[in-house]
């Protein structure tokens, strides 16, 4: 299995791109959809993240920040939020500042 949100003429020649023969491009989720996942992340995570706060993080930092939707975003920002609360012995809630600092670390440019 080979991802890439690049364009794969843009990574490897003609020859590679031969050498896998199902080549399945996959859209970038809906904002329902990108809600929907995030809730049931959550919930599967054992966190508490309420309607407001799951509507603070689409509206300020997807929306806002004009940043497209992605499948694997709702993991790994609960992923973020979850080692926060562990390292600091928070309790398991996603709130705004969480959510914040999340982002914050997660699309971090270095």
């Amino acid at each position: 299995i080979f991802s890439s949100n690049l364009e794969p003429r843009d990574l490897v020649d003609d020859a590679f791109l031969r050498r896998i023969p199902y080549k399945i491009e996959v859209k970038d989720p809906t904002e329902q959809e990108f809600r929907s996942l995030f809730s049931k992340v959550a919930k599967g995570m054992d966190f508490s993240c309420s309607p407001e706060t799951l509507h603070y993080l689409v509206e300020e930092h997807y929306v806002r920040g004009q940043r497209p939707f992605r499948f694997c975003h709702p993991r790994d920002l609960c992923r973020q939020v979850e080692n926060r609360c562990t390292l600091h012995e928070l309790p398991r809630v996603i709130d705004n500042a969480a959510i914040d600092q999340a982002v914050e670390n997660y699309f971090s440019i270095m």
